[in-house]
C-alpha cells in the first residue's frame, strides 16, 4: 500500500502544525482553562490535535495506491439445441424425459464448482434453463457469435454443446469456433440412420409478379432408399391443381430439379402449395408439402422516354429500366407523340432543349417527375446551352449525396466509367439541389454537376447533363460480363423519381410477408392539416386470423410516430384494420399479412454427429452421447485445464472517500464535546 499526493511531503508537516496551533490556542493559551486539570486539558488538546490534523490531511488530496487480487471462477457455458428436429425421431420421448432429467443433474453438479450459464438456441440464442424444442431453424454460428460477444475477456472454462448437428441457417459452425481457447464438449442427440424418405428440399421463386405475366417456380425433389418408386407432385392454389407430374425415383440417392411456369392471374398475395403424393414406404411424411407466396401486383408503373431523335443512350436506359420487370417502358419521338402524359409515373426527356407547349403545360398541371438527359439543356429549366463547345468529362461520386443509397461496389466503380460529353458552360446550382455526380475534366475535379437532383413544391427532377451514357453500360459489361452496376444506377434513379408521395393524413406500414419466427411489427404516422406529424390521438389496430379470431392493440407513442410489436403468430393469412380519430375525423387503414411457415427443421431430420465430432476434436474437447452425461460430468469436474484465474490490478482510492475516516473524526470530536460538556466548558 502506498500513499500518493499532488502536494510535496512538507505539506504533511503543516497538517501537524495546524493541528497543534488549533489545539494550543483553544486549550493552552486560553486563560479560562487555568483552573482545569492538566490531564483534562491535555486530553482535550490531543483529541482536537488529532481531528484537525486528519481533516488537514484530507485537504491534501491524498490517494491510497494498492494492488488488488481478484479470483474469477471458470464459466461453463451449456448450450442446448431447442429446434424441433430433435424430437422428430423415434427417441423424442426419451429426449423430453430421461435426457432432460440427466441434463439437469449435470447442471446442478457442475454448478457447485463452477459458474455455469445455460442457453437454448435455434435461429437465435438466449439464456434459459428450460427447453420446449419448438425452434423452426438452427443457427449454430449465431450461438458462437453471441457467446463471443457476451463473454469476451471472461474465463470460459468449457462449452457444452448439446445438439443433433443439424444446422439450416448461418455459416458452418466449424468456422466460428476458432476464436475460442476453451474446449467444446458435444452431446450427440438424434438419429443418424437415414429413413426411407422422399421430400421437397427447396422451392425457388420470385417474390413479386405482375398481373397477367408468368413466373417461374423451381422445385428440388430428393429421395433416399426409394428406388423404382413413383410419386406424383402437384402445385395447387385454393384447392385447384395448377400443375401435376409423375416422377420416377431412379436411384437410392435421388435428386431432381423440376421447373414450372405459373400464371399470375389474380392480384394480391397469392399462396401456392406443392405436395408429393404419399408413399407407403415413406417414413417421414412431414416434409412432403411446402407452401410459398407471391405478391402479384395488378399494374406496372409506366415510364415514358421522349426524344428528339434516335440515340444509343435511349436504348441503354430502356434496357436497364426493363430489366427489373417493375416498369412498362414506352419510347417515342417528341414530334410524333400525341398521347396524354397523365398515365406515366415518370417522363424521361432526351436531348429536348425546346418542348412543345402542350408537353410543358401537362407536366406542370400533373406535377409529374421529369428525368432530363443530354448536354443541350440546363437541367430542369430546359434552357438551351449548347454553343458548339463541349468538354469530355468523367464522373466523380459525391459522398454527401443522401436521397437514396447505392452499393459500395457501384460507388467505387463510378470513377471507371468512360468520359461523356458536356456543354462548356458553368451551371449554377439551384437552392436545395443534390449532386450525385460532379464533373472531372482531365485530372481536375470541378464543382460542376454532371448528375443532379432537385425537388420543387413536391415535384422531383433529375438532370444528367451529358451525352454518351451508353458507354457506361458497355464498360460495365466489358468489366463484369453483366450490366448490374449500370442498371443499379439507372433503376435507383427511376425508383426515386417515380415513387409518388403519399398525401394521406394517416399512414400504416408493415411487411406484407414475414416468417413465423419473426415478430409482426407495425409503424404508423398521423398528420394534421398542415402535414405536421402529431402523436396526440390514440391509434388502435385489430388483427384477425383466418378463423376469425380478433387481436386488439394500441400503438405506442414515440416522438413523431407510433409503433406496435404484436409478437409472433402461427403461419397463415391475417388481415388488419387500424383506426385513429383526430379532431372530428376518423381515419382507417386496412391490409393483409401472410406469415410463412418455416419447414427447415422438417426437411432434414438425420443427425450429423460427424460435425459434432469435428467441433469437439478441433477445439480440444470430446464427444459424448445422451446416455453418457455422467462421464461428461466427471470429465468437466476433474479437468485440470478448467481453472480459476487470479487477476492483479492497481487500485487508487481517494482518502476522502473512506467512510471509516469520517467516523474516526466524528468519534474524536464527539468525545471532545462530551468531555467539555461534562466539565462545564460548553
Amino acid at each position: 500500500m502506498q500513499f500518493i499526493s499532488n502536494y510535496s511531503w512538507y505539506y504533511t508537516l503543516l497538517c501537524f502544525v495546524a493541528g497543534f496551533v488549533f489545539s494550543a490556542m483553544l486549550y493552552v493559551r486560553d486563560k479560562k482553562n487555568t483552573d482545569r486539570s492538566k490531564i483534562l486539558l491535555y486530553s482535550l488538546a490531543s483529541l482536537r490535535f488529532i481531528s484537525i490534523s486528519i481533516i488537514a490531511f484530507l485537504l491534501l488530496d491524498i490517494f491510497i495506491k494498492r494492488v488488488v487480487n481478484e479470483t474469477e471462477k471458470p464459466v461453463i457455458i451449456l448450450a442446448q439445441d431447442n429446434s424441433s428436429s430433435l424430437i422428430a425421431g423415434k427417441d423424442s420421448l426419451e429426449i423430453k424425459t430421461t435426457y432432460t432429467r440427466a441434463l439437469n443433474s449435470l447442471i446442478n453438479a457442475v454448478k457447485e464448482k463452477y459458474d455455469i450459464k445455460t442457453y437454448q438456441f435455434d435461429s437465435e440464442s438466449k439464456p434459459s434453463e428450460s427447453f420446449d424444442f419448438k425452434g423452426k431453424e438452427t443457427d449454430m454460428s449465431k450461438l458462437f457469435s453471441d457467446i463471443e460477444n457476451n463473454y469476451a475477456n471472461k474465463n470460459i472454462g468449457a462449452i457444452i454443446l448439446a445438439s443433433d448437428g443439424i444446422y439450416n441457417k448461418g455459416t458452418n459452425p466449424l468456422y466460428s469456433i476458432e476464436k475460442f481457447n476453451a474446449p467444446i464438449y458435444t452431446i450427440a442427440l438424434g438419429d443418424t440412420i437415414p429413413l426411407k424418405d422422399v421430400w421437397i428440399q427447396s422451392v425457388n421463386h420470385n417474390q413479386v409478379a405482375y398481373l397477367g405475366n408468368s413466373f417461374p417456380v423451381e422445385v428440388v425433389l430428393n429421395a433416399i432408399d426409394l428406388k423404382d418408386k413413383q410419386v406424383n407432385i402437384t402445385i395447387s392454389q385454393s384447392g385447384k391443381v395448377l400443375k401435376s407430374e409423375n416422377i420416377t425415383i431412379n436411384s437410392n440417392s435421388f435428386s431432381n430439379t423440376l421447373n414450372y411456369i405459373l400464371d399470375a392471374d389474380k392480384s394480391g398475395i397469392q399462396k401456392y402449395i406443392i405436395a408429393i403424393s404419399n408413399l407407403e414406404d415413406d417414413k417421414n411424411k412431414q416434409n412432403n408439402t411446402q407452401s410459398f407466396v407471391i405478391d402479384v401486383i395488378d399494374n406496372r408503373e409506366k415510364i415514358l422516354i421522349l426524344a428528339n431523335a434516335p440515340h444509343p443512350d435511349i436504348a441503354a436506359i430502356e434496357q436497364s429500366i426493363s430489366s427489373t420487370q417493375t416498369y412498362e417502358v414506352e419510347v417515342a419521338l417528341l414530334t410524333e407523340f400525341t398521347k396524354p402524359l397523365k398515365p406515366y409515373s415518370l417522363v424521361i426527356l432526351h436531348q429536348t432543349a425546346t418542348l412543345p407547349k402542350r408537353i410543358t403545360n401537362e407536366l406542370n398541371i400533373n406535377n409529374q417527375s421529369v428525368f432530363f438527359i443530354g448536354n443541350n439543356f440546363d437541367g430542369a429549366n430546359s434552357k438551351s446551352l449548347y454553343n458548339g463547345k463541349i468538354n469530355e468529362v468523367e464522373a466523380v461520386y459525391q459522398k454527401e449525396f443522401s436521397l437514396f443509397t447505392f452499393s459500395d461496389e457501384l460507388k467505387n466503380y463510378i470513377k471507371n466509367f468512360p468520359a461523356v460529353t458536356c456543354a462548356f458552360k458553368n451551371s449554377p446550382l439551384s437552392t436545395g439541389a443534390n449532386v450525385l455526380l460532379s464533373q472531372k475534366i482531365g485530372v481536375v475535379e470541378t464543382d460542376q454537376p454532371l448528375f443532379v437532383f432537385t425537388e420543387t413544391n413536391g415535384v422531383k427532377t433529375a438532370s444528367f447533363l451529358g451525352d454518351g451514357i451508353w458507354r457506361w453500360r458497355m464498360r460495365d459489361f466489358a468489366d463484369h460480363d453483366n450490366h448490374n452496376l449500370f442498371n443499379e444506377l439507372i433503376n435507383k434513379t427511376v425508383q426515386y423519381l417515380s415513387v409518388q408521395a403519399d398525401k394521406s393524413f394517416f399512414r400504416v406500414f408493415t411487411k406484407k410477408i414475414i416468417n413465423e419466427n419473426e415478430s409482426l411489427d407495425f409503424t404508423a404516422e398521423v398528420y394534421n392539416q398542415s402535414y405536421e406529424l402529431v402523436t396526440e390521438p390514440d391509434v388502435t389496430l385489430i388483427l384477425k386470423d383466418a378463423k376469425g379470431k380478433l387481436y386488439n392493440y394500441t400503438f405506442n407513442k414515440k416522438q413523431t410516430m407510433y409503433s406496435l410489436s404484436s409478437g409472433q403468430f402461427a403461419a397463415g393469412e391475417y388481415s388488419y384494420e387500424a383506426k385513429v380519430k383526430f379532431g372530428d375525423k376518423l381515419y382507417t387503414k386496412s391490409g393483409s399479412v401472410i406469415i410463412k411457415e418455416i419447414v427447415s427443421e422438417r426437411i432434414n431430420t438425420v443427425a450429423n454427429h460427424q460435425l459434432l465430432y469435428q467441433i469437439a476434436k478441433q477445439s480440444g474437447g470430446k464427444l459424448f452421447y445422451k446416455n453418457q452425461l455422467e462421464q461428461l460430468q466427471k470429465e468437466i469436474l476433474s479437468s485440470e485445464s478448467i481453472k480459476s484465474i487470479t487477476y492483479s490490478h492497481k487500485q487508487l482510492t481517494d482518502l476522502v472517500n473512506l467512510k471509516w475516516i469520517f467516523f474516526i473524526i466524528l468519534s474524536l470530536l464527539s468525545v471532545e464535546w462530551f468531555l467539555r460538556k461534562r466539565n462545564g466548558n460548553v
